[in-house]
């Protein structure tokens, strides 16, 4: 049986641009201290988009381009890169937060 693919140019994969965006902008929002839990759910929206694209294309690797693909990989990679330092980034805000409140007795602000 002949692939009805072979004749058509590949199709960019659906949301490579998005997950690539997406991924982008999770390390963009990782720095800002107060802000870093936007990095944390755009990195895990990117990551889940990707895991779909990619078994899309494995289903069908000639229909789709190998440079959308690697769209969805770069951003997947991006996404990754940002999770992990908006993670570390929120965690220490936390723990900031947290002990500037636990040396307020120190400082005579406690009632």
């Amino acid at each position: 049986m002949e692939n009805p693919y072979l004749n058509r140019p590949p199709e960019n994969l659906p949301n490579a641009n998005v997950i690539l965006i997406l991924g982008i902008l999770s390390i963009v929002f990782c720095w800002w201290h107060f802000l870093s839990f936007v990095g944390i759910a755009l990195g895990i929206i990117a990551l889940i988009m990707a895991k779909k694209e990619m078994l899309i294309y494995h289903a069908q690797p000639d229909r789709y381009s190998l440079s959308s693909m690697n769209n969805v990989k770069t951003g997947r990679t991006c996404a990754i890169i940002g999770l992990i330092v908006s993670l570390i980034v929120f965690l220490f805000v936390i723990l900031l937060i947290i002990g500037v409140i636990a040396t307020f007795p120190f400082w005579g602000m406690t009632h």
